[in-house]
């Protein structure tokens, strides 16, 4: 597979791309990964653990004065709050990632988060804070993680080079689900304790986070061409997209499997009124697809995928979708987590092949804007997807939405298949 350039956008799959042959293949050897991939599990955990707080004590409050139907819809501000920064200003946020030194954005992005975090910790210590004041910070926080996200996946192939980069992309797949597994649960447990202390907690990992890129020795900054406007570079980015068939393939099945496949609101349903297991089998459903994920980011991470690349995330989605399927079809709570395991570690297939994918496909100066595009399609088909599966259950029932919804993923798997022959022709993933 050759990486493109914006003249010649189409990709042949089935030659091989200049290696530098003395480039190392495992990115483990390299310092400087080794404290991004730190610094990125520490964040991950801070951002997690914050969020525990927040959404408790967020409905702490709101049920002081309303309902509990009232008051759940404050949680629903919290994400929304996060979301409409996210959604505002992530394309000019990879856009900056393509002119500024990536390197020193991560570092500016979590040096806010760490402030949004001594600004809960203040309100927390205060007693009995504004709700306005605490979704304030929340919405300058989702404004912060939308300049992180472009610039952080945009600065790793600069880490590691490109024939570390399938490798690299599968460790730090570990690194997020170790923070998103873990997170929670101990975000859990200190707010158990004391909510000041969760934030007391974020703030710290924060601050290990920034040090952990300070300490980074590779500069960031990207090839810059000829000075343009900002709109025009968001422009230049998303024309990009669009004419490269392999990185518009890749982000659009995502935003569609997700929309029609995303079981993680229809857990609780399950747990409660399918399998009757309580919150314990509750919690069983929701970490079985997350440790799944783990455990298939260990083994790309040791053995990645070196060939045929398209075709094992098509076939990656299609295993996810069967495992919806069968999730919405079980009665017995063993076989629900089974299928959630298998759908997380395919899921996991499918997103470290794609990823892989954009990146080689995309070239230094435009790898800001990709990621920006990716990043907001993710964001939406999050967003979306809750909309549809709360619409999908009223609609269908619980177990009817499950299986609509894998039966979309796989349909899905055959046309985009059909429509982006480049993607599903795709071979080389180095």
């Amino acid at each position: 597979m050759t990486v493109s350039t914006p003249s010649a956008p189409e990709i042949d799959p089935e030659i091989d791309p200049v290696i530098d042959h003395e480039e190392p293949s495992s990115p483990w050897g390299n310092r400087d990964f080794r404290l991004l991939w730190l610094g990125r599990v520490v964040a991950v955990l801070a951002i997690q653990i914050q969020s525990s707080a927040l959404l408790w004590q967020v409905y702490e409050i709101a049920r002081r004065d309303h309902p509990i139907e009232q008051a759940s819809l404050y949680l629903g501000l919290v994400g929304l709050c996060q979301f409409l920064p996210l959604l505002a200003f992530t394309l000019p946020a990879g856009a900056m990632a393509d002119r500024r030194d990536r390197k020193h954005t991560v570092t500016l992005s979590l040096v806010v988060e760490m402030v949004c975090a001594g600004s809960f910790l203040a309100m927390a210590m205060h007693g009995n804070p504004p709700l306005w004041g605490l979704l304030a910070v929340a919405a300058l926080f989702g404004a912060a993680r939308a300049f992180l996200a472009p610039a952080s996946q945009a600065f790793l192939p600069m880490v590691v080079g490109r024939k570390a980069l399938p490798a690299a992309i599968a460790a730090q797949s570990i690194a997020f689900q170790t923070g998103a597994i873990a997170g929670p649960a101990l975000g859990g447990v200190i707010v158990g304790v004391t909510v000041p202390l969760a934030y007391a907690s974020s703030l710290g990992l924060f601050l290990l986070a920034i040090a952990c890129f300070i300490l980074i020795k590779t500069h960031g900054k990207p090839e810059v061409g000829p000075k343009v406007s900002p709109v025009e570079l968001v422009r230049e980015g998303l024309s990009y997209v669009w004419k490269t068939k392999i990185v518009l393939g890749a982000i659009s099945l995502d935003l569609i499997v997700v929309l029609f496949a995303g079981v993680a609101l229809l857990t609780p349903i399950f747990a409660r009124d399918i399998l009757h297991v309580g919150p314990q089998g509750f919690g069983l459903l929701r970490a079985a697809f997350g440790v799944g994920a783990l455990l298939m980011a260990f083994w790309l991470s040791r053995y990645p995928i070196q060939r045929n690349g398209g075709r094992w995330m098509f076939a990656a989605v299609a295993v996810f979708g069967i495992c919806t399927i069968a999730f919405g079809l079980s009665k017995i709570v063993w076989l629900s987590a089974l299928v959630l395991f298998i759908g997380g570690a395919a899921d996991m297939i499918s997103v470290n092949v794609r990823q892989t994918l954009i990146q080689l496909a995309t070239p230094d100066h435009m790898r800001g804007r990709v990621s920006s595009v990716s990043m907001l399609f993710i964001g939406a088909s999050n967003e979306l997807g809750e909309a549809y599966s709360g619409v999908a259950v009223r609609l269908l029932g619980p177990i009817g939405a499950a299986v609509f919804g894998g039966a979309g993923a796989l349909a899905a798997t055959g046309i985009w298949a059909k429509v982006f022959p480049s993607l599903r022709k795709a071979d080389r993933l180095s």
